[in-house]
């Protein structure tokens, strides 16, 4: 079954199309550049030079956030447009669960992060058991970095961080954890869309018409309306 994977969520843009156990083809950049100018013309790019035509696919996988509000939405706007106009499902993946999946050989907990401005991330807590199956510990969610840190100190275990935000909030991270942070290697930093298809293989597809980003948040624009009617109020 052939499955096209984007993940637009942050800096990295990645694609990939697998087509059942098999990578056929995968691009990752991680840029300071627009995605809604570049991620077409790379999947149309990347569909050509695996000899894939658009007609072929026979499902949609996308990252579904939380992450960047433009890049979650940009991702999930082209997902569900190339979803209806094909006619084949669309099955949303956590943002943070994909670069989680970077760490499925580490002994302890995986910890995943996006930075979120003003000292807050977007995090969540995995664990890989021994027969291989991937377990979310704590959910994904939005938090102050020192409070997660002392959350998550409380499990006395290793924790392996991930993520290209993590140096962001290293220092932090090693003050309030000392010797159970494990920064992994910035080989590891960049969420893999291959990976992304591989997860959403394993789960359900959502109607269409249900499908949501999933920003974890309110974006800014939307806050500062909500926080001016509530003073006008």
């Amino acid at each position: 079954m052939k499955t096209l994977a984007i993940d637009t969520s942050n800096l990295v843009m990645g694609i990939a199309v697998v087509d059942d156990s098999q990578v056929i083809g995968e691009v990752i950049t991680n840029l300071k550049k627009n995605h809604s100018v570049r991620l077409m013309p790379a999947i149309e790019t990347l569909l050509k030079e695996c000899s894939v035509n658009a007609k072929d696919l026979e499902r949609i996988v996308v990252a579904q956030g939380p992450g960047s509000y433009t890049g979650v939405r940009i991702g999930v706007t082209i997902a569900k447009t190339l979803a209806w106009t094909l006619n084949i499902p669309l099955i949303g993946v956590s943002s943070l669960e994909v670069l989680a999946a970077n760490g499925r050989y580490f002994e302890g907990f995986v910890c995943p992060l996006f930075d979120a401005r003003r000292q807050q991330i977007f995090t969540g807590l995995y664990q890989y058991q021994a027969d291989g199956t991937f377990v979310k510990k704590v959910e994904d969610q939005l938090v102050i970095n020192v409070d997660w840190l002392q959350k998550i100190k409380q499990y006395n275990q290793k924790v392996l961080f991930l993520g290209n935000d993590v140096k962001v909030h290293e220092e932090i991270i090693k003050r309030e954890l000392g010797d159970l942070a494990v920064i992994a290697p910035y080989t590891q930093h960049n969420p893999r869309p291959s990976q992304l298809a591989l997860i959403g293989m394993q789960k359900e597809a959502t109607p269409l018409h249900a499908f949501v980003p999933n920003y974890a948040r309110l974006a800014e624009a939307e806050a500062n309306w909500l926080a001016s009617q509530n003073q006008n109020s």
